[in-house]
């Protein structure tokens, strides 16, 4: 199968970009449901454009519908994708699995891809998404390439190859819904992870190289290309919907030639230029990423949030007035530069030499001046981060064109016959309108040569096949009109594809369960904690250790809470289970008893009915679901089993990157540095702490407070929820007790 290149595009001026220098495909979002909701986007007539303009050079497009849904939502979220696919969109790429339930039976015909927000990481969750008839999934930035091999499946497979990395498992970040009510499942993540922190162990603060303890380094694979290309990867994923069309240009044409190099044998590296000029467009550090197994220093970059440019000398004298410069590489009037250690930044609108003379640029090796617009006061390491005479290179690109056959029959006593063919579509005039030439006549040349003028328009001649008569004569206003004719049937052939639309009517009866009964469930962790709650009389108790519960399953209230990240699924028969991925569910549907966790980001009834439908009795709600949206479900499908978390210290990351090793034991193999009995914990800016806790080669990062909807339970008791969620962190059997009598007197 023909690998794909795919590119990014926030607005109109990069899509073009992106389509001009060699994508396959593009994918870009709406003003809505997208995960980048702070791009530029496409309104729904920029949308039209958008894909009669992919169509015309032959360039697939998908759109971005990866937000959950809430129910109030689902009307004009379906509304929107019957739109695009009235349209002709390639293919939707959506999260939320009640909505893709839905959309498979009413737009039974429209491909869905499954965003990489959906947390896909195993095989196990691959065979649901078959179930559900998607066309391709993307799979988790986490995984390794060996991993990703291992997929064995008829799904296309996508795979992000560059851009800006999620330092927590996508789809799995609560951090900033969290912290500002700012979702990154609904596109609006605030990244807190490129905020400063400071980690301190048992109070005390661990002094590190650099404070951006959770930025990672910025993906690049162009050293990899050849192993991606012989992989079962279908789609080669560019990250940057918010990154510059000159940017996204550049990124598109490397990876462009490197594929095309690797198909015709050649050579497949960059020169040191092109790798420079990369790095001067973005890069915050470049790293080969999980996929081909970078850790600790290889995949963060502490020092810096920010685009780093790439380094062109050091500041060796610095007054309040001027800064002066060893220049290592070129800098010219217009670029943009950042005092690396300062972390200042500023455009160089003014350069002298050292008579004071404007200058508009300077080379390497030599000493510059210019004015301390920023205030630095070190002898600093200086990166240029914007590459003036570069950038107006690339806004000048050569535009794409689309190979095309003239065919044309002249032969005196018979219509004239053209045929232009893209070697897909192909239109056809035939006039009677060959004349007897009385003269020289229209020669062949002349009648090819006229043809042949495609000028602005996207095509350009690859072939001609030719049957013509001599001492024919044929208007040469003619030929022209029969071209620009041929020319704009062949244009809106192309612009207008698009597979057959089949809309169905929307079910409109949910089944609705109902209860009545008040139920308390409780999360644990040492068995300190489940004896209080066994003594509380819990309903149902969830553990995260495999041998405390083992140690209880006698219990038919005892659960065991399974991990979120499952990169193997063992076998089990007649357990009990808090499932907090897909993998799990499909695998424990039939031979276990099972409770989905919020962390499957459960917002409407769609995904309710499907848990349901799958053998799921009881659903535990996203924790990003207001009073009003939890109103909606209750409504719509009853609230038999449903659960809502109203106390707790919850998880804001779960992530595959290990602080702890990299800051304290300095990436050190084997480390054990989470066995030696210390807490560790992150602080904020704001001197807020969040607990960190290494299990299974992940890290949980927790919320600085627990969640506390104590004074939201009437109200919810009023919807009808039966299922309360306590999950304790390191509370004590006291306090345990305590707060679930406070509780219980408002629940009971």
């Amino acid at each position: 199968m023909k690998k794909e290149l795919l590119a990014p595009a926030g607005d109109f001026e990069t899509l073009k970009q992106a389509i001009h220098n060699g994508c396959d495909a593009v994918y870009l979002g709406g003003k809505k449901f997208g995960a980048r909701k702070f791009a530029t986007n496409f309104d729904n007539d920029e949308m039209i454009k958008a894909i009669q303009y992919c169509h015309l050079y032959g360039v697939k497009i998908y759109v971005t519908v990866n937000t959950v849904i809430f129910d109030s939502e689902v009307d004009e979220c379906l509304d929107y994708l019957t739109f695009l696919h009235q349209h002709g969109v390639d293919a939707v790429i959506m999260q939320d699995l009640g909505m893709i339930t839905l959309v498979r039976q009413v737009l039974p015909n429209l491909d869905i891809h499954v965003s990489t927000q959906a947390h896909t990481h195993n095989l196990e969750q691959i065979r649901l998404l078959e179930s559900l008839g998607v066309t391709r999934v993307v799979v988790a930035r986490e995984m390794s390439l060996e991993e990703i091999q291992k997929l064995d499946t008829k799904l296309e497979i996508e795979a992000f190859i560059h851009g800006a990395l999620c330092v927590c498992y996508s789809g799995q970040c609560l951090f900033s819904s969290l912290l500002l009510n700012r979702s990154g499942n609904r596109g609006e993540c605030a990244g807190i992870c490129r905020l400063p922190f400071t980690l301190l162990e048992d109070g005390k603060e661990i002094k590190t190289e650099g404070k951006y303890l959770l930025s990672p380094k910025e993906f690049n694979t162009t050293n990899h290309i050849k192993e991606l290309l012989e992989s079962n990867i279908t789609s080669f994923k560019i990250e940057g919907r918010m990154k510059s069309p000159t940017t996204i240009g550049y990124i598109t044409r490397l990876y462009r030639m490197l594929i095309d190099h690797y198909e015709k044998g050649e050579e497949v590296v960059l020169t040191k230029e092109e790798q420079e000029k990369l790095m001067v467009l973005f890069n915050r550090g470049f790293t080969d990423g999980y996929l081909f197994h970078s850790s600790g220093k290889q995949m963060m970059n502490i020092l810096s949030p920010n685009h780093i440019g790439i380094e062109i000398g050091k500041v060796i004298q610095v007054t309040p007035k001027r800064i002066r410069i060893q220049l290592e590489k070129e800098l010219n009037q217009g670029d943009g530069i950042r005092f690396l250690e300062e972390e200042q930044g500023m455009n160089v609108n003014f350069l002298y030499d050292l008579k004071g003379n404007l200058i508009s640029g300077a080379k390497p090796k030599e000493i510059i001046e210019m004015d301390n617009k920023v205030g630095i006061t070190t002898c600093c390491t200086v990166r240029k981060t914007v590459d003036s005479k570069f950038l107006k290179e690339l806004e000048n690109y050569p535009k794409k064109k689309i190979p095309v056959t003239i065919s044309i029959t002249a032969k005196l006593g018979k219509p004239l016959w053209i045929e232009l063919s893209d070697f897909n579509h192909k239109v056809s005039i035939s006039e009677d309108c060959i004349q007897k030439a009385t003269g020289n006549g229209t020669s062949k040349e002349r009648i090819l040569e006229q043809l042949s003028k495609l000028g602005d328009s996207v095509f350009s001649l690859k072939e001609s096949n030719l049957e013509i008569d001599s001492s024919i004569f044929i208007p040469i206003s003619k030929l022209n009109e029969i071209r620009k004719k041929l020319v704009e049937e062949l244009t809106i052939m192309r612009e207008n594809e698009k597979k057959e639309v089949i809309i169905n009517e929307k079910p409109t009866i949910l089944k609705k369960e109902e209860d009545d009964k008040i139920r308390i469930t409780a999360l644990v962790r040492n068995e300190e904690q489940l004896k209080a709650c066994l003594e509380e009389k819990i309903d149902t108790i969830y553990v995260t250790k495999e041998s405390l519960y083992q140690k209880y399953s006698s219990y038919p209230n005892i659960y065991l809470r399974l991990d979120r990240v499952m990169n193997n699924h063992p076998n089990r028969e007649q357990e009990k289970l808090l499932v907090g991925e897909t993998g799990s569910l499909w695998k424990y549907r039939t031979s276990c008893l099972l409770v989905s966790d919020y962390y499957l980001n459960v917002t409407n009834s769609y995904f309710i009915d499907y848990l349901r439908n799958l053998g799921i009795s009881n659903i535990t709600l996203s924790i990003e679901n207001s009073m009003e949206t939890i109103l909606k479900i209750v409504k719509k499908v009853g609230n038999q089993g449903l659960e809502v978390l109203v106390y707790g210290k919850v998880e804001a990351m779960i992530m595959k990157y290990c602080p702890l090793k990299m800051l304290v034991n300095h990436d050190k193999s084997p480390c054990k540095i989470c066995q030696n009995g210390k807490r560790y914990e992150l602080r904020d800016r704001n001197g807020e702490l969040y607990p960190l806790l290494q299990e299974k080669e992940l890290t949980h990062l927790f919320y600085y407070r627990n969640i506390m909807l104590e004074k939201e339970i009437s109200k919810l008791k009023e919807m009808g929820i039966c299922r309360y969620r306590f999950e304790f962190f390191e509370e004590n059997s006291k306090e345990i007790k305590s707060i679930l009598k406070k509780y219980k007197t408002i629940l009971l």
